[in-house]
């Protein structure tokens, strides 16, 4: 988790920092970050869907960098992806850093992975939450309503992760990330 933080927390203040001080014409920006981001869900949930196949067939055995030397520099450098998609679309911490944990550690189960993935978004969501609420771009109702449902939401979540199978998670998984994908290509 540390090498991820250490990629993702410099590039959130990075894009925060652009954010802040070119402040991008909104619309198109928002346009082009729904695009990319619909597209890169469905990426997200073909890989989650299709991780046991892979991993049966022994296809992630490519992609394991873990010893080979080159597995920290590559969270790094995937981290600081993530802290920049986070900062600038909120999306990235969960959907699209389970699949880059599974690239890079495809030996940890789902709740391993979620696990990980979840405590590594804590202080990265912090760094961007703050930095939004800086540019004055927090909606506080919103905000408000997000969080009564997400806290109980993540009791919940954090119990069913222990007792339902793995194939189970990266199913549902997959399911919402497709639904998150089309969402925002349909806007």
């Amino acid at each position: 988790m540390r090498w991820l933080a250490a990629g993702s927390l410099p590039g959130a203040a990075a894009v925060l920092t652009y954010l802040y001080s070119v402040r991008p014409e909104t619309e198109a920006l928002a346009q082009t970050i729904r695009t990319t981001l619909g597209y890169s869900l469905f990426v997200s949930a073909a890989a989650n869907a299709l991780y046991p196949w892979l991993a049966r067939h022994d296809v992630l055995d490519a992609f394991d960098l873990r010893n080979t030397g080159y597995g920290r520099i590559a969270t790094v450098v995937l981290g600081a992806v993530l802290g920049s998609l986070v900062a600038l679309t909120s999306v990235g911490a969960g959907a699209i850093g389970v699949v880059v944990l599974t690239l890079l550690y495809p030996a940890l189960l789902a709740r391993r992975l979620i696990g990980t993935d979840i405590v590594h978004a804590i202080p990265l969501t912090l760094l961007a939450g703050l930095g939004h609420l800086g540019m004055g771009s927090v909606d506080f109702w919103a905000l408000g309503f997000l969080l009564l449902g997400s806290i109980p939401g993540i009791a919940v979540g954090s119990r069913v992760t222990s007792i339902v199978p793995d194939w189970l998670l990266r199913l549902a998984l997959a399911m919402v990330l497709t639904y998150a994908g089309v969402i925002l290509l349909r806007r």
